[in-house]
């Protein structure tokens, strides 16, 4: 995705979505090792993990538990290291006990996702990673329909059915 106009993508320069229709392909470990190889690049990267059943991305990167802040902008992201090169927003940082079980139905879902995507004050970023959970569900929904609303331009690849579904270039 190229840089969104308004609001707290503004600064977002790249959006990419990590998904697959089937769970246990690896989604989290490509969006973690993607975003540390661009991070050793140089890059300034965010995660934002949707995976809200089941987020692993705090888990992978070694962050534990960590609280999420507000500013004047909305949630702080937190952040992997003293340089600010790595910032992650999950529900996994929102959670008592991040080994709970998130049994949410898919309004509640749907509007946690849009506040991640309105809310978060990512700040200036090369690249933002969108962790998805298996499937194509509502949250995946959720993820374009939000950035459509913050004027984000996108463009998915993948077979010939998913790439002419959501090519918006």
């Amino acid at each position: 995705m190229e840089q969104s106009h308004d609001g707290n993508l503004a600064q977002v320069r790249h959006v990419v979505l990590v998904l697959s229709g089937k769970g246990g392909v690896g989604k989290s470990t490509i969006t973690t090792e993607l975003a540390l190889a661009l991070s050793h690049a140089g890059k300034k990267v965010g995660i934002l993990d949707v995976d809200l059943c089941g987020p692993s991305i705090p888990r992978m990167l070694s962050v534990g538990r960590s609280d999420v802040h507000q500013c004047d902008s909305g949630w702080v992201p937190v952040y992997t290291d003293a340089q600010k090169s790595l910032a992650i927003m999950s529900i996994g940082f929102l959670l008592d006990d991040p080994d709970e079980a998130v049994v949410w139905r898919g309004p509640k879902k749907t509007a946690l996702i849009g506040q991640f995507v309105s809310d978060v004050a990512w700040g200036e970023l090369d690249v933002l990673l969108v962790d998805t959970p298996p499937g194509t569900s509502d949250e995946h929904l959720a993820v374009l329909e939000n950035l459509k609303k913050a004027q984000s331009r996108w463009c998915c690849s993948g077979d010939h059915t998913t790439g002419s579904i959501y090519r918006r270039c």
